[in-house]
């Protein structure tokens, strides 16, 4: 079964930027997802990807400051984060869809391969 891993997070002032990166133990055919949860929160959809190509999505919180992204063999998924804010604060997680799946945002049960997710702290 698919596994990925999670690395790049760390902590950062309001306003900086993170890129985040999800190597995939093995080609994913359908998508691969960037999820968070903060603490006493549920796991929040923040960016899909498409292997085959195509108009990636976005979480509304995260629109015109986060760019999800691919490299050219498909093995590892990137997560630019610009302007970011203290809410941004959160455990990020990435995951593959499931075969057949439509790969929605709000649907944490349509992912595998979960890593072991990479801490993002937003502070001054």
């Amino acid at each position: 079964e698919v596994q990925l891993v999670e690395s790049g997070g760390g902590l950062v002032q309001p306003g900086g930027s993170l890129r985040l990166s999800c190597a995939a133990s093995t080609f994913i055919y359908n998508c691969v997802a960037w999820f968070r949860q903060a603490p006493g929160k549920g796991r929040e959809g923040v960016a899909v990807i498409f292997t085959s190509g195509g108009t990636p999505r976005y979480g509304d919180s995260v629109k015109g400051r986060f760019t999800i992204s691919q490299d050219t063999t498909k093995t590892t998924r990137y997560l630019q984060m610009d302007r970011l804010q203290p809410e941004d604060s959160a455990m990020y997680y990435c995951a593959a869809g499931r075969t057949g799946t439509a790969c929605r945002l709000f649907d944490p049960t349509g992912y595998i391969g979960w890593g072991q997710g990479t801490q993002v702290t937003v502070s001054s």
